[in-house]
Order: C-alpha cells, then structure tokens, then sequence
C-alpha cells in the first residue's frame, strides 16, 4: 500500500517524494504549503520527523534551521513582493501544537486581506480557507514556485 506523502511530509521530501519540496536547505526542505489563501505561504521542515522541537536540535544544527527559515522568509518576501504590489510583509512562526515534528511557517501577508484580518494572526482565518479547494496548491501557482525557488537559489546557492 502506498503511503500519503501527506501523512509522512519529512520522510517523503527525504526519498524525494514530496511534491511540495521547493528546494533542500542546510537543516531541512523549503516547501511550499498546501494551502495557497495567502499566496506564497511556505514551511521550512526539519530533515529529521524524530525531532519536535527546536531545542531537541544541536546548537549547531539549531542555528542552521534558524538560518534556513530567515532564508525562507526573505526569499517568500523577494517573490511575493515581485508579484503581488499588495505584499506587506512575512510574519515566521514556529508553533508545534498540531504536528510533532519540528518546522516553521512563513505567511505572506497583503494589504488586500480583509480589514478584520489582515493586522491579527493568520490563524484567525476560518478553517474552510484552509481546506477550501479554491485555494488548494496547483498548478495555477506555479509561477509563484518557481519565483520562490529561484529566490532560494539566489539566497542559498548548493
């Protein structure tokens, strides 16, 4: 039976089986997220699933995922700004309360979300939005993947 790489997000991007892998990192895989409400949401994770918190890394590897996200972020920020005029800003969170392997959010954030969202946190959005297939990754993102990744390859040459 074949696995969801869904259920098995790290060990898939480690057999180079998940589709949402943006490109390897010192510490782990940039990955673009399933959901696209915010468009260029992204997540950095861990290229250990063993591991469920920062503080379970080595200090060294702790500051290399650390760096990974900053990586993350800005180059979410260089895309998302080249092709929204609207982008604001990147707000990066690493939280664990649902998924217990380490990894860290990055949210585009845009002057078009509406008003009694777009200065509270993201997880303020109805939960329809975040399995609203309107909004579901594919191929009409491509572009934004592939603004992303040169932006990575820009910022963390192999």
């Amino acid at each position: 039976m074949t696995v969801d790489w869904r259920s098995d997000r790290i060990g898939s991007a480690l057999r180079g089986e998940n589709p949402t892998v943006l490109r390897r990192l010192r510490a782990g895989f940039a990955v673009i997220g399933d959901a696209q409400f915010l468009p260029g949401y992204s997540v950095l994770l861990a290229d250990d699933p063993r591991v469920q918190r920062l503080s379970d890394l080595p200090k060294e590897k702790r500051l290399s995922f650390l760096s990974d996200m900053d990586v993350l972020g800005e180059a979410v920020e260089r895309a998302c700004r080249r092709l929204d005029p609207a982008f604001r800003r990147v707000n990066l969170e690493i939280l664990g309360n649902t998924d217990a392997f380490l990894h860290a959010h990055v949210w585009p954030r845009f002057a078009w979300e509406p008003a009694e969202l777009v200065h509270r946190p993201v997880w303020l959005y109805p939960r329809e939005h975040w399995h609203d297939a309107r909004h579901a990754l594919c191929a009409h993102h491509d572009a934004l993947r592939r603004t992303i990744s040169e932006e990575l390859d820009r910022l963390a040459p192999a």
